[in-house]
């Protein structure tokens, strides 16, 4: 119970410094759901930049909704998101998705996104190469539901906070600050955004404590 405590008051008190430090994010970038959809597809393996440049490409063919990638050839669509790398998985994996949206849903992604949050992830899931993390983000970003993403930067921001230990789950970690926070939308949101930039900036792999936000100790 006393951990329990300790764990919900460190989440919440390390929001507000971050959120405080870095301010709203405004994330997923994105100007449609179908956008997400494709950019927590793309963004495996590889780094936002190229997932930019992929989806700048696919705007400029006009291949960016469902039913025209849905009609579109796979090498046509290779060459597009050539930039994010692993393009011919990344196309596979893509038209994975589109072909249980038409299959299922008649195409609708308003339709898909009315599922219950546990089935909607459940049928993610079951869809070749979208693992837990891209599954939530679309839940997360494109759905409108509220789940924690977790990614390699929120294991090492609680790895280090000493908050998990280094062994712990997807699942562990997610139930860490959907156990722990309140289950809101614009905080789960929020706080994934700000993990994502603390990383960037200052939860490096050789870390810069001394100047970090939430002043973790050197020794941590």
């Amino acid at each position: 119970m006393q951990r329990d405590k300790y764990i919900t008051g460190y989440l919440k008190g390390a929001y507000k410094k971050l959120y405080s430090h870095f301010g709203p994010q405004h994330w997923w970038p994105a100007d449609s759901a179908f956008e997400v959809v494709l950019g927590a597809i793309l963004t495996q393996n590889t780094n936002w930049g190229n997932v930019e440049k992929a989806i700048s490409q696919l705007k400029k063919k006009r291949f960016l909704s469902p039913e025209k990638l849905y009609h579109t050839d796979v090498k046509r669509i290779a060459e597009a998101i050539r930039p994010c790398g692993y393009y011919n998985i990344k196309t596979a994996r893509i038209k994975s998705f589109l072909e249980t949206l038409f299959t299922d849903f008649k195409g609708s992604l308003s339709r898909m996104f009315s599922l219950e949050p546990a089935l909607l992830r459940e049928k993610l899931l079951g869809i070749k190469g979208i693992g837990p993390e891209t599954a939530d983000s679309i839940l997360l970003y494109a759905a409108d539901k509220p789940v924690f993403v977790v990614d390699a930067y929120t294991r090492r921001f609680l790895t280090r906070h000493k908050l998990i230990k280094h062994q712990a789950t997807y699942a562990q970690i997610q139930a860490l600050f959907e156990r722990n926070l309140p289950r809101s939308l614009r905080l789960f949101n929020e706080y994934h955004a700000l993990i994502v930039r603390l990383a960037k900036a200052f939860c490096r792999k050789k870390p810069l404590c001394s100047t970090c936000p939430l002043e973790i100790d050197k020794e941590v």
